[in-house]
């Protein structure tokens, strides 16, 4: 499938980061060295206030809870704009590298090189995966092919679902669609939906190039990159925001799946010069304990701080400088099932949309607006502002996307 080059011309043009945005988001060295393509507007997502969810006591004991979105659903002039984008701009160099190092399957880390830049992306998801939209969208304006592996065994959005056909074929499956990807929904306890090498080497065989991405992109080597330099285009906004308090945002509330977003947004604030924030990773699904995810993001973090700099001569090496303590999970709120609606999560995604307007994916943004809800509520961030002496404390809920799924979700809503 040969690029488009009036589309590619386009894209490069609105995505180029512009001359003032160079000078005004400046990473360190090595970081700043790092190959990118970008993939997001030349402006960063934006970030604006939640006045009806905010809180501005009459008491003088109870600071004010100011509360601002920052809107990763609208980075991207790409379908369904979310977080993946921002990780993939960091894997898009090493696709189209003659010699692509990263293009394997994590469970059979292959010897075979590709003899040339990918011709086609393979990834993999559940039924509604945002990302697997976001991977087929790239693909296409990339030029290439895009095959998505979709698992009726991931969650439980398909067995909670009353119309089961409606949801293998509405939301996100047919966007993938619609965009051109090649979609196989493998049954439960297929073992394409464990390793995915058998399709691999498929397609080698047939003389296509597979770059491999996993789910989320968290397990690829470069997964934690893109919200890694997020950290420090926040750092950016506060001060153009001005806040008020401690002049940044003290909580930032993202939601919490594969792991990397959390990670990197670790390791980016870790290198940063303005002073720590409390990132606190809402989970999304019940399957593993609190225990298994915070070895997940740690070991994303600890990987981000490496490849950006904290192994350097200048800089401490990564595994002291980010510790099991900088993982903050919340577990609370994970429903009864990766992908399952239950009503006090529905019930969030109307207070939001009838409050601000805001329309919230079903799987993770939901839960985690739940969750920043419930912590405004307890005494918690309180404590934190009159330990030190804040009048005013700033809570960040990065909205990553996902709307897209909703039409799946009709019987439910």
């Amino acid at each position: 499938m040969a690029q488009n080059p009036y589309l590619s011309s386009q894209l490069s043009r609105i995505s180029r980061p512009s001359e003032q945005l160079r000078s005004i988001v400046r990473l360190p060295g090595p970081f700043a060295e790092l190959p990118r393509h970008p993939i997001l507007y030349n402006h960063p997502s934006p970030i604006h206030p939640l006045p009806s969810l905010s809180v501005n006591p009459q008491s003088p004991n109870h600071p004010r809870i100011n509360i601002y979105a920052k809107r990763e659903d609208h980075g991207s002039p790409l379908a369904c704009a979310g977080n993946k984008y921002r990780k993939l701009e960091y894997i898009v160099p090493d696709i189209l590298s003659s010699t692509p190092t990263y293009h394997y399957h994590e469970h059979h880390p292959t010897t075979l090189k590709l003899d040339g830049p990918a011709t086609i992306l393979v990834t993999e998801g559940a039924i509604q995966s945002n990302h697997t939209v976001q991977v087929a969208a790239l693909a296409r304006t990339l030029g290439l092919k895009a095959i998505v592996l979709l698992s009726r065994g991931t969650g439980g959005g398909l067995r909670a679902s009353q119309n089961r056909d409606s949801f293998l074929r509405s939301g996100n499956v047919q966007i993938n669609r619609l965009i051109g990807a090649e979609v196989r929904i493998l049954n439960e306890g297929d073992p394409a939906a464990i390793d995915a090498n058998p399709i691999l080497e498929e397609l080698r065989a047939s003389g296509e190039r597979p770059y491999w991405i996993p789910g989320g992109a968290s397990l690829h080597a470069l997964g934690g990159l893109g919200y890694a330099r997020a950290a420090f285009e926040i750092e950016m906004q506060e001060l153009e925001l001005n806040l008020e308090g401690s002049g940044r945002f003290d909580y930032i509330f993202v939601a919490c799946g594969s792991g990397s977003t959390v990670g990197g947004l670790l390791a980016g604030f870790k290198l940063g010069e303005t002073g720590p924030r409390q990132v606190i990773g809402v989970l999304n699904s019940p399957t593993k304990p609190r225990s298994y995810h915070a070895d997940r993001v740690l070991s994303f973090a600890r990987r981000a701080a490496a490849q950006i700099g904290f192994d350097g001569n200048d800089r401490p090496n990564a595994e002291q400088t980010i510790a099991m303590d900088d993982v903050r999970l919340e577990d609370r709120f994970v429903g009864t099932g990766y992908g399952v609606l239950d009503v006090e999560t529905t019930e969030a995604m109307r207070i939001m949309a009838q409050s601000e307007s805001i329309i919230l994916d079903p799987v993770y943004t939901a839960k985690v607006a739940r969750a920043m809800m419930h912590w405004v509520r307890e005494d918690k961030i309180q404590e934190f502002a009159r330990q030190r002496g804040l009048e005013d404390v700033n809570i960040l809920f990065i909205h990553t996307g996902g709307q897209a799924a909703l039409g799946a979700y009709a019987d439910v809503i």
